[in-house]
């Protein structure tokens, strides 16, 4: 018999499907418990009465009479319960004048005399149990890679001991090393899974040089975790073996000047930056003029770009990179990767995966993600973190209704009366009976009719970038749907009003509320809902960390398979739990 038969692939898979339930099929010559008695019976005789068939037997472990009351009687009942037959039974017993078994169950011999483990599977009993004693060794355990302690914890599991089994009683389920030891093989598992599947291809360029000159002649500070992940990248580069790196960086964490340093290390070869937005790459091309050196080259590709690209060292632009005829880059790097399409991303990923060689591949991201999240993913890819901003924040958040309406208006009057700018997000463009809060078309008449310098834009309007660049220059309030979560930087923005906060995620709500205070302004942050008291706006309210948020987020949402894409909902994983279980992470990453 193999593990196939099981549908399972390994030894560990094995470990990891627990039994359901444990019973004690040893043979004891007192009763402990009524309600699990286990009893080795000689029938002496069998009666049939109007509603019910008694068998009355002699239980030779207690040394006494016993009956066995059958409601129903089916014919493999009358196959095995017949004068003289030596049955092992199971059931629960009461006392009525005699011992009295109500529908006992037959045990089968292999079972006798242990704790015995209950699964659910479909397949014969014996049968599985000779697979467990063939994959389930200690031997077989060690030679998949896991510590020993963890090793005979899980032999315990599949064949326990007494005092794992009154601690099952007692606790209901799985604890202690028992839970842990599963908890790490799932983690140890999966990981071990991405680790086979990570493609290492050769690069197409090692790229070794100092950063010393360019940090040197930048006109500010880097901050310590922009100088790590720029070493993180210089020591990618250097390799023969083509990067694959995820540069994860709160809002506002200064990712573009990484991103500069990194075309900095590729020259004199070609790199390519690709950004979800004109306004982005615009944005992005203009810094890259500004912070490298005159003699890297910069060129600007956007929908409508015909000119010869080869004389760039550094293409800037957006998802029209990826079609167009590119010349050869040793460094290809994507900010908010997650923004471009599906058609996109195949074209991307063509782009660098290649069969002679790949370039270094980068991608950036504002989307802070959990230390745990990174520890399950990390077999696959490498990450780097900027946690740290070149200039302290300071955004007040707050949870508000419709009675603070009137307190909110004012605030709004006396900060466009300091030259501040106002931004207000309707997650709806359009009326919806079932929606509880007003659309942004339903909206519009009430600011425009109070107040001048409204702007509108959402998703579906085709001038958007053209309505942000004027808005940024003359205008007092923007109202826009989540179209605004990544782009045009607006360095008078200070307030944020999030209408119907509670029906967006935990990242939206940071990324919105990142819009604000880019310039070191005071900001201010609202949150408006029909549902003042809810828990994950009020926490969210209380912390400002974009990383903090992530493990928040994941704690709400639970557990999820990180490749899959199928954390959004529902676990992924049956015991490990990312929020909560970091430590046993991190010591299976170290194993790995």
């Amino acid at each position: 018999m193999s593990l196939e038969k099981l549908g399972l692939s390994s030894p560990l898979d094995l470990a990891l499907l627990a039994p359901k339930s444990y019973h004690d099929y040893r043979l004891k010559n007192r009763i402990d418990d009524l309600n699990e008695l286990f009893l080795d019976v000689e029938i002496k005789t069998i009666q049939q009465l109007p509603k019910i068939t008694k068998a009355v037997g002699f239980a030779h472990n207690l040394a006494r009479e016993v009956e066995l009351l059958f409601f129903q009687f089916a014919s493999y009942h009358k196959k095995s319960f017949y004068p003289g037959a030596r049955l092992y039974i199971a059931g629960r017993g009461k006392f009525f004048g005699k011992l009295q078994i109500m529908q006992p169950k037959i045990v089968a011999s292999y079972k006798v005399g242990r704790i015995f483990a209950q699964y659910d599977v479909k397949m014969r009993g014996d049968l599985f149990e000779k697979i467990k004693e063939r994959y389930l060794t200690l031997d077989r355990l060690l030679s998949e890679g896991l510590p020993e302690e963890i090793a005979k914890a899980l032999l315990i599991i599949h064949y326990p001991d007494e005092a794992f089994f009154k601690g099952f009683k007692k606790e209901g389920g799985f604890f202690g090393i028992y839970l842990e030891a599963l908890k790490f093989t799932e983690a140890f598992r999966y990981l071990k899974g991405l680790k086979n599947k990570r493609v290492r291809l050769p690069a197409l360029r090692s790229c070794k040089k100092s950063l010393d000159p360019f940090i040197e002649n930048l006109p500010f500070s880097l901050t310590k975790d922009q100088k790590k992940a720029l070493e993180d990248i210089a020591a990618d580069l250097s390799r023969s073996i083509a990067a694959k790196r995820v540069i994860v960086g709160d809002v506002g964490s200064g990712k573009s000047v990484v991103m500069f340093g990194a075309a900095y290390l590729a020259y004199p070869n070609r790199s390519i930056l690709m950004a979800p937005t004109t306004i982005l790459a615009q944005q992005l091309y203009e810094e890259a003029k500004r912070l490298l050196p005159k003699e890297i080259e910069v060129g600007l590709v956007i929908s409508g770009s015909k000119e010869d690209l080869s004389r760039y060292h550094l293409l800037v632009g957006t998802h029209a990179l990826l079609y167009q005829d590119l010349p050869e880059a040793c460094l290809v790097m994507v900010d908010e990767q997650h923004r471009f399409g599906t058609e996109q991303r195949e074209r991307l990923k063509k782009l660098v995966q290649k069969k002679d060689g790949a370039p270094h591949f980068l991608q950036f991201s504002a989307t802070p993600i959990p230390r745990t999240k990174a520890l399950m993913d990390s077999a696959l890819v490498d990450f780097s973190f900027i946690k740290q901003t070149p200039f302290k924040k300071d955004i007040t958040t707050k949870v508000i209704s419709k009675e603070d309406f009137k307190e909110l208006l004012s605030h709004i009057k006396k900060e466009i009366a300091q030259g501040h700018q106002v931004l207000i997000v309707y997650p709806l463009v359009e009326e919806s009976e079932n929606y509880g809060y007003k659309s942004l078309e339903e909206a519009a008449s009430f600011w425009q009719r109070y107040f001048d310098g409204v702007y509108i834009t959402h998703g579906k309007d085709k001038e958007k970038e053209e309505v942000l660049k004027e808005f940024r220059d003359k205008g007092k309030i923007l109202l826009a749907t989540t179209v605004i979560e990544v782009g045009i930087s607006l360095p008078k923005l200070t307030t944020v009003v999030i209408v119907g906060a509670e029906n967006l995620g935990l990242a939206t709500l940071h990324q919105l509320r990142g819009r604000v205070s880019r310039t070191g302004l005071k900001g201010y942050c609202f949150l408006y809902t029909n549902d003042k008291s809810n828990e994950r706006l009020q926490e969210f309210s209380k912390i400002t960390s974009g990383f903090e948020i992530a493990e928040l987020d994941l704690k709400f949402r639970k557990s999820g398979d990180i490749l899959s894409g199928k954390e959004q909902s529902g676990r992924a994983f049956k015991w490990l739990n990312m929020a909560e279980d970091r430590k046993i992470l991190e010591r299976v990453r170290g194993l790995i």
